[in-house]
């Protein structure tokens, strides 16, 4: 069985290592004799140990039947789309580690795989080398999933690590991931939250059966987090992650999802997930809470979940019936405002009594202190509320000339 790797960046690189390296054993378990034909780049490549598999011409792999699996690791929409989409329908299987394209197109994409009896698997697309997608359709298909909630971004996670550990400020913990290698040069994908946006939208469509948009999916990401809010979360045994969550709605209504930075507890499941790790709770109706825990990224940890990709289309005799999720036209998930959670203040008036202020409006809080504390500064987690209310509030204090500092949402994980 021949395959084709399209991209020979860091992830195509190491699914041709991979594969090389662990041939004998992968036949063994594909039953079958493999081997790569083609690598796709535009590139030249004149001292690789492959150099003779190299080519510029998409058509060459597409129109030669021999070739039954396609490893597409461009990333990105395009041309990623059109070839995903070109390989399928000429009956041909393809597995990816292309997060984008899958959140936006993932539903398309299945269904063209279906009709055309070949698989569309994309393993590598969420928590890297972490098993999420084929336990979440195999593995727990006996259960209702309710809500599915995680640390799915690495870099971001290693950057807050070292502002609790270490006390650096976002732009040094930033700069150093930079220096490793962990985060690119425009962050933005990471800091911002559209990574974990991309990947909580390919478990929420899988998880609820239905497509789930980025574009719907309030997110926000670590760029606002400072080192007062870092001892605030102490203060209560918390710490601060960026939680990518989805939740099954209630009475059919429409789920909720949203990415933004929490206060969970340090001792909780996801609490002590740091560094680069990531860590995935699925919380489903008969099993109640599992937690995947591993490397979400980096060269081999995603070239291993491709080349296992790669191995199960081997050894598929048709199209996955569980991997799949109805067409959306989007909508579906429910506005922010409408969230209902417990939320952290971090507010500043020289003017204003604050904690007197703020009990007026919210009732009974629960008050933090840090070491070197303003005088003027106050810090507290109000209850559990719709969020609308909790803007109508904080719109009122900022009438009375309060500055908001700092917002984070507090959640049970």
């Amino acid at each position: 069985m021949n395959i084709a790797v399209l991209g020979y960046g860091t992830v195509g690189s190491g699914v041709v290592e991979v594969f090389f390296k662990n041939k004998a054993n992968l036949q063994k378990k594909a039953g079958q004799e493999l081997d790569i034909k083609y690598i796709l780049d535009l590139r030249e490549f004149p001292d690789d140990p492959h150099a003779a598999l190299f080519t510029k011409d998409f058509a060459q792999i597409a129109q030669d039947d021999s070739v039954k699996v396609v490893a597409e690791v461009i990333g990105g929409l395009e041309p990623a789309y059109t070839f995903t989409k070109t390989c399928l329908e000429r009956g041909k299987s393809v597995v990816t580690s292309n997060k984008e394209l899958v959140a936006q197109k993932g539903a398309e994409l299945l269904e063209i795989a279906r009709a055309h009896q070949v698989n569309y698997f994309f393993e590598a697309s969420v928590g890297g080398g972490i098993p999420i997608i084929r336990p979440l359709h195999m593995c727990l298909a006996a259960n209702s999933i309710d809500e599915i909630a995680g640390i799915l971004n690495g870099t971001t996670n290693f950057i807050l690590t070292k502002m609790i550990r270490e006390g650096m400020p976002f732009e040094t913990a930033l700069a150093l991931a930079q220096q490793l290698g962990y985060a690119e040069r425009n962050p933005a994908a990471d800091v911002e939250g559209q990574d974990a946006c991309r990947k909580i939208c390919i478990l929420a469509a899988l998880s609820f059966g239905e497509h789930v948009y980025p574009k719907d999916v309030y997110t926000e990401g670590i760029t606002k987090i400072t080192l007062e809010d870092v001892a605030y979360a102490a203060d209560c045994g918390c710490v601060i992650k960026l939680i990518g969550r989805a939740k099954r709605g209630e009475h059919g209504g429409k789920l909720s999802a949203m990415v933004a930075p929490a206060f969970i507890s340090h001792e909780s499941q996801l609490g002590t997930v740091d560094d680069v790790f990531n860590g995935i709770l699925v919380r489903g109706d008969a099993t109640g809470d599992v937690v995947f825990y591993g490397k979400g990224a980096g060269k081999l940890p995603t070239a291993s979940a491709v080349v296992g990709d790669i191995i199960d289309c081997a050894k598929a005799t048709g199209t996955s019936p569980s991997l799949r999720w109805n067409p959306s036209e989007g909508g579906n998930v429910a506005s922010r405002e409408e969230n209902v959670t417990r939320m952290y203040l971090r507010l500043q008036s020289d003017t204003v009594k604050l904690p007197q202020a703020v009990g007026k409006l919210f009732g009974e809080v629960h008050t933090l202190n840090r070491a070197g504390q303003a005088a003027d500064e106050y810090a507290c987690i109000i209850s559990e509320r719709p969020e609308h209310e909790i803007d109508a509030a904080i719109a009122k204090l900022e009438g009375m000339g309060v500055t908001l500092m700092g917002k984070v949402r507090v959640l049970d994980y």
